[in-house]
């Protein structure tokens, strides 16, 4: 029984955070892709969401997750999320002409 409860636990912090992750780097490629990016049909916003999808595998290997047991679904997962985000955000970032300088 405690070991059922510990492996449910474990298993809902690991969705948790790869969830958290993904849509955190979606919103954040936004924001870079409408700093970086002069309009809609530029294409380093989409290099700029690709860069961040990759990047999430080694941040998740130091937050502890074990990126090694992934399956395709997880992969396709945590793409779809950040694609989303990132195409909901940069859509109402373009949408606003809200100008982002670094």
């Amino acid at each position: 029984m405690a070991t059922e409860s510990v492996d449910r636990r474990a298993a809902h912090i690991r969705g948790l955070t790869v969830t958290t992750l993904a849509s955190l780097a979606g919103v954040a490629a936004a924001v870079v892709s409408q700093a970086v990016a002069g309009s809609a049909t530029d294409n380093t916003a989409l290099y700029v969401l690709v860069g961040t999808i990759i990047v999430q595998f080694p941040i998740l290997r130091v937050l502890g997750i074990e990126v090694e047991d992934f399956s395709t679904k997880d992969y396709l997962y945590v793409a779809f999320m950040t694609f989303s985000l990132w195409f909901v955000s940069w859509g109402v970032l373009l949408t606003a002409n809200t100008p982002i300088n670094f």
